[in-house]
């Protein structure tokens, strides 16, 4: 028996236990949605632009640890998945992403709705390829999956041609994956492993610096046993938090340009660093030759590239973190590091997070209320980037029940909303809360149309400042306050004329509530901090019981900073309080 390879596309999805594709429809994949419109083992969801569609499968894989399945058309159907990819792909996403292909004949002939998505994509997406022969369908969808999931996770695009869709071919899918030249690591260098174990045994003033690498390995509860054991301080970058529960007294918090004072000055002071599932990136370490100046470093990461890539380190290790931690606890003993804990905890008592009483409501109070209000349940934060995310990042209390997902490397505005339908999808037993600012938001805003049709209970929190805050405050400090256009409030009528004295701004716009309104939810505002608690819990019930979301809009002083700040490409010494 012999079947297209439309149908064929359907049994992969079932072998592969896909439950949920993030699809639109375009003329290159109607034939591959009619296949799919009996599978009722298959949801297909449907955002409203493609670019909400590929961070909602995002946000799904990020909460639910599954790859996250995309499918839709050619041309601008694919381009528009361009910034979900690369936004996976720094942060080692697994995703397959279908896109579909004009006919073979056509390729190269400026068809329409004819892209070279192939090229496209090529250096920002883990692995690319276009089927060309049916018969070897089923073993490029396997190896894409394959790809996604193993070694470094990330996003993997399989372009595909309608005529070959269309095809008649072999039924069979393999049961096993054999790709020339790729062989994930999946052992420990016992060698190098004792090295390391050797530098924990002699340091003084030991640190782990853990990364967004221990939470895509799920290594959480060994990450916590490993401090334990080694008595040693835990520091993580943003996309590291929760890796070691937030309330863990061996906890000190973020590193980096907003990282607290006692984290940055501990990786200062600290005579190894011990890192895992982290790449040094810039906003980690700042001045490259000043970072971590006392230190060795030990380097655990599942990607041979990423080791010595921005940090010369003294002991790489290529392993997969769990599997290593697990290895590294095997052949350890207790050790004791008082003294040392001691005087990081007087650091952190004497330049703690602090919160500067202004007008309006203030951010940080607004993240500790949802600390308070989603004590007890189940959650997944998503977070916008922006402001609010470095809050997010130092405020929200972690654990292996509250979680936070992000766009960590490529910094995306407009993922917090749709990641967060993504998320409450795959996780529908959860609360899932988004955190954006009032321009994140607006970049993806379309995607609440998508949360009410799916009858999702999000609870979206939006930071209003009338700001693109993050820019402004680079502007304030660095730019002698030339806020060029980074007030939301600008109209044309405004210009020669913002800030001078008796210049009243113009209404701004949009009123989120009104347009929650619009999308037939409800939305909440929100002027003073006395009106926080009751104020989502009120909106967190609403939504609840009516399966819809809603928006919660915070006014925020415009004027809010966020700090610490170390400017990008200082050093620790550089620290602003």
């Amino acid at each position: 028996m012999k079947v297209s390879g439309n149908d064929l596309f359907v049994t992969a999805m079932k072998k592969e236990g896909v439950d949920t594709i993030f699809a639109y429809p375009g003329g290159m994949v109607v034939n591959l949605l009619d296949a799919l419109h009996d599978c009722h083992s298959i949801d297909l969801v449907l955002p409203r632009h493609e670019q909400g569609l590929i961070h909602a499968a995002d946000g799904y894989a990020r909460a639910t640890g599954k790859v996250g399945v995309c499918l839709v058309t050619s041309g601008p159907g694919a381009t528009n998945l361009v910034t979900g990819i690369a936004t996976a792909n720094y942060d080692s996403i697994p995703l397959v992403c279908f896109t579909g292909q004009v006919p073979e004949h056509l390729i190269g002939n400026d068809a329409f709705q004819e892209v070279d998505i192939i090229g496209v994509t090529r250096n920002i997406a883990k692995f690319v390829i276009m089927v060309r022969d049916r018969e070897m369908l089923a073993q490029r969808i396997k190896e894409a999956f394959y790809i996604a999931r193993s070694g470094k996770p990330g996003p993997v695009l399989v372009d595909l041609p309608t005529d070959v869709m269309a095809e008649l071919g072999s039924t069979s899918y393999p049961t096993e994956v054999n790709i020339r030249g790729y062989k994930p690591n999946k052992g420990v260098h016992v060698g190098q492993l004792k090295k390391a174990i050797t530098l924990l045994e002699e340091a003084k003033k030991p640190m782990f610096l853990i990364g967004g690498g221990v939470n895509l390995a799920h290594a959480q509860q060994e990450m916590t046993k490993l401090a334990e054991k080694i008595d040693a301080p835990v520091i993580t970058t943003v996309m590291g938090r929760g890796a070691i529960s937030t309330e863990h007294p061996l906890y000190i918090g973020n590193i980096g340009m907003h990282g607290s004072y006692a984290a940055n000055k501990t990786a200062d002071e600290c005579d190894l660093m011990f890192s895992i599932g982290c790449r040094f990136n810039d906003r980690v370490t700042g001045e490259i030759k000043k970072f971590a100046p006392n230190a060795k470093i030990v380097h655990i990461d599942i990607e041979s590239a990423a080791i010595s890539r921005n940090v010369t380190v003294d002991i790489p290790i290529v392993a997969d973190a769990k599997a290593a931690i697990l290895k590294i606890l095997e052949h350890t003993e207790p050790m004791e590091h008082k003294e040392w804990l001691d005087e990081i905890q007087g650091w952190d008592k004497e330049y703690p997070l602090q919160m500067e009483v202004k007008d309006g409501v203030n951010p940080q109070r607004i993240i500790e209320t949802l600390n308070e209000v989603y004590a007890d349940r189940d959650t997944v934060f998503t977070s916008d980037v922006g402001q609010h995310q470095m809050w997010a990042s130092q405020y929200l209390k972690l654990d292996a029940t509250h979680r936070l997902v992000q766009s960590g490397g490529l910094g995306t505005m407009g993922f917090g909303l749709p990641s967060a339908v993504g998320a409450q999808i795959g996780c529908p037993e959860k609360s899932i809360v988004s955190i954006s600012g009032d321009g994140g938001f607006q970049m993806n805003m379309q995607e609440l149309a998508t949360a009410v049709c799916q009858e999702l209970p999000l609870v979206n929190i939006v930071f209003n400042n009338n700001r693109l805050g993050m820019v402004r405050q680079m502007q304030e400090l660095f730019f002698k306050k030339r806020y060029t256009i980074t007030c939301l409030r600008y109209h044309k009528s405004c210009k020669g004329k913002c800030g001078t004295p008796g210049w009243v701004c113009p209404e701004y716009v949009p009123d989120f509530v009104k347009m929650a309104e619009a999308y037939g939810t409800k939305g909440y505002f929100v002027t003073e901090d006395e009106q926080l608690r009751d104020t989502i819990l009120e909106a967190r019930d609403y939504a609840e019981k009516n399966k819809k979301p809603v928006i919660v809009e915070c006014m925020v002083a415009p004027d809010e900073l966020v700090m610490p700040m170390i400017k990008g490409g200082a050093s620790f010494e550089d620290i602003m309080l």
